[in-house]
């Protein structure tokens, strides 16, 4: 069975905490895949076969949601059949990073450099913008806000153009913290290492379990936009493809829409501010 094939919109719904196993496998494969046939390019083909893994879910989902517009007259009803969407949608990333991040742990340095190189690159230029722009805490709010609404706005417009396209972007952002995370548990280790001379599972173990607190505190709330952006936007693409903003349920669809775009730009704010006044708190 195709990898593509394990499991449906509607079931995935039901058993959010399956698409955590799923996002997992689909990452770890594409993974391998490209280290093994693509050695020279794996750090982007591996974003690209996780992604291709992705779509037919992603595309049936925004299909089914779609549907939901037509089938309901309430806004807060569409509304709540949407988070049972987004809810699984979010175990699917969660298994991409946690994936991403073990190998990039577990691998040998030179597997994870060529696994890596671009996502790498990536977490030095948003460093060095950070800290150019740290004057106040303000600014580097808004900086992060800003970028953050500008990934928003490309979920938005590859789903709209491409129909299930924001995946491409949500898996790449899992690559990214994936390998942040990586980075963080190896220097950790390193320090123990130093320290004391040796380390263990418990330090493996510890190091990890603080590398996904660390990004999660912000970074589920964004992701969680980043979909819902997505969402809006395979929204009025599907209908536009169906017809369906011909009939009557035209100020439906883009009302909704247009929530969720207004939903998923308030939970940037939540998000930029738990990034710059909350996480560095605890870590």
């Amino acid at each position: 069975m195709a990898l593509e094939s394990i499991i449906r919109p509607s079931s995935a719904a039901k058993h959010p905490g399956r698409m955590f196993l799923i996002g997992f496998l689909y990452a770890s494969v594409a993974l391998f895949l490209a280290t093994w046939i693509f050695r020279s390019h794996a750090s982007l083909i591996m974003v690209f076969l996780t992604v291709i893994a992705s779509i037919p879910l992603m595309y049936k989902t925004i299909q089914k949601e779609e549907q939901v517009d037509i089938d309901f007259k309430k806004e807060k009803t569409i509304l709540k059949q949407h988070a049972k969407v987004i809810k699984f949608l979010l175990a699917l990333f969660i298994g991409y990073v946690v994936a991403f991040s073990l190998w990039f742990i577990i691998l040998p340095s030179s597997m994870v450099q060529s696994l890596f190189s671009s996502q790498l690159e990536t977490i030095q230029v948003i460093n060095n913008q950070i800290s150019g722009a740290a004057i106040s805490s303000i600014n580097v709010f808004l900086q992060i806000f800003f970028n953050n609404f500008k990934v928003l706005l490309f979920c938005l417009f590859f789903s709209f153009f491409y129909g299930a396209g924001a995946i491409f972007i949500l898996t790449w952002n899992a690559s990214v913290i994936g390998a942040a995370i990586g980075t963080f548990v190896k220097e950790k280790l390193a320090e123990v290492a130093l320290a004391m001379g040796a380390v263990n599972i418990f330090h493996y173990f510890q190091f990890f379990s603080l590398g996904l607190l660390r990004y999660a505190l912000h970074g589920i709330p964004e992701i969680a936009a980043y979909f819902i952006g997505g969402l809006a936007g395979g929204i009025i693409s599907v209908a536009m493809v169906n017809r369906d903003l011909e009939g009557g349920k035209f100020t439906t669809i883009l009302r909704d829409a247009l929530d969720l775009s207004l939903i998923a730009v308030g939970i940037l704010i939540v998000a930029a501010f738990a990034e710059v006044y909350l996480t560095p708190l605890f870590f």
